[in-house]
Order: structure tokens, then sequence, then C-alpha cells
């Protein structure tokens, strides 16, 4: 199997670093040449997998932007929702392909090289398969589902519920519960007290980019305009778990 290059593309570092952690694996099959949270895909790649981890779905600008940078070969939607005016409103936008995030590992590789080759363009989850949390999300360690932290995430950018539904396609009933048990989780009573406590526990969208070689690594914080911040060099792909582990900020 001949590897594909990837990029990883969400607003939150903990979550491109997480799919690339459990994506190194399979480097028999995927090469990923970049991670970035805000910021433009700038290596040439086969494919963005875009994680919609408190964001669209593909239903708004960030596919239509994905697909219409020449670096990117195909942009695949990766989501909890399945939605079917979703999937279709995305591959209208350009979205190459769409994958529930209920796959497995294994399961996110094969599809993406079903995609890549023009078959099988949605992969929801199999038949009387059980849904995975794979990957990884702010809030895990202490506690938090998938879907709780991203409610979470959106009620820190100053979302409403129904906001949230709308960006989700969660029912307002269902947008509430995972806030109530996403609330005793943390130990908060209300809104204000959920934000403060995201604030410190990393909530906030990040703005990196992380670009990877089969050489070398390149850590690379970009600010304002694109602006690089700092910069890390670390030799060897094979560092790429060490990196995975650390701060690209630090």
């Amino acid at each position: 199997m001949t590897p594909i290059r990837i990029a990883l593309v969400n607003d939150y570092e903990v979550v491109v670093k997480g799919l690339a952690a459990m994506l190194h694996g399979y480097r028999h099959a995927l090469e990923v040449a970049e991670l970035d949270a805000q910021a433009p895909v700038v290596e040439h790649v086969d494919i963005a997998l875009y994680d919609t981890f408190a964001a669209t779905s593909g239903d708004r600008d960030e596919v239509k932007a994905l697909a219409a940078n020449p670096r990117i070969g195909k942009v695949v939607v990766y989501s909890w929702d399945m939605n079917e005016r979703l999937v279709s409103t995305a591959l209208s936008n350009g979205a190459g392909g769409y994958i529930s995030k209920g796959v497995t590992a294994q399961e996110l590789v094969t599809a993406l090289h079903e995609v890549h080759r023009g078959e099988n363009l949605i992969h929801p989850v199999p038949s009387g398969s059980q849904a995975a949390a794979v990957g990884d999300w702010p809030g895990r360690e202490e506690g938090l589902t998938p879907r709780e932290s991203e409610m979470l995430a959106l009620i820190t950018q100053g979302l409403s519920n129904t906001e949230i539904a709308e960006r989700t396609g969660l029912s307002i009933n269902s947008i509430k519960s995972y806030i109530r048990t996403c609330y005793r989780r943390i130990g908060v009573g209300n809104r204000s007290h959920a934000i403060l406590w995201a604030l410190e526990h990393g909530f906030l969208p990040d703005n990196i980019r992380m670009i990877v070689s089969r050489s070398h690594t390149r850590a690379r914080v970009l600010g304002a305009a694109d602006s690089p911040v700092s910069t890390a060099v670390i030799s060897g792909s094979d560092s790429l778990p060490d990196v995975l582990n650390g701060d690209l900020a630090q």
C-alpha cells in the first residue's frame, strides 16, 4: 500500500495532535505531513482531513476554503454528524469525502485510501459496530466525553444553545443534556463558571502549524498574519510521538 500524504486540520492543537498520535502506527499507509490549527495548509498533500470538533460540519466556508487550496488534493470531513443534508452540502462545497468519527483507526485509514482512489466517498459507522471514541480532545483527562468537550468548547467560544444546535446538528434537548453532564463532571453550576474552568483547561482555539517530513520534524507556532512566533526542528520523523506529547507553543 503506497502511503498517502495527509494534513490534519482543526482549531485545537490537542485534537490534531491526538489524530496524529492515533495514526502514527499506520505510517506504512499514511504520511502525516502537516498539522494545522487555525492555519492554512502549506504542504502539498493528497488529503486534508478536516476534524469538525467545535467547528462546522462542512456546510459553511471552512470546507470551501480548503477545497480551493491548490496544495490539497482532496478534503475529507471527519465528523460525528452523518446527517444526510450536512453530508450532501459538504460534498457540494468541495469535500471529496465524509467519514464518521465513530469508525476505528484502522477503518479510518482504509476509508481515507478509498476516498483517495475515488471510491466510497461516504463512510458511516459500519452496521453492527459500536462507535469508537478515538483521538484526543480538551478535557479528556478530566473525564469529559468528546461530545461534552465539544459543548464546552462552543460555550467558551460564546455560542448560545441554539447556535450550538445549528453548528452540531443536535437537538436543543440533546445539547442541554450534554451540558448538564459536562457541568457535573467539572463541578460547576452555571455557564459563567464553566467558561472560567474551560479557560483554565485549554478550551480556547489554538493557532499553530506543525510540518513533518521524513528527514525532520519542524514545529512552527503562528501569530497574526501567519507570522512565525517560534520554531523547533527535530531530526527524524520517528521523533514525532515525542513532539506530540509536548506543547508546540513552548
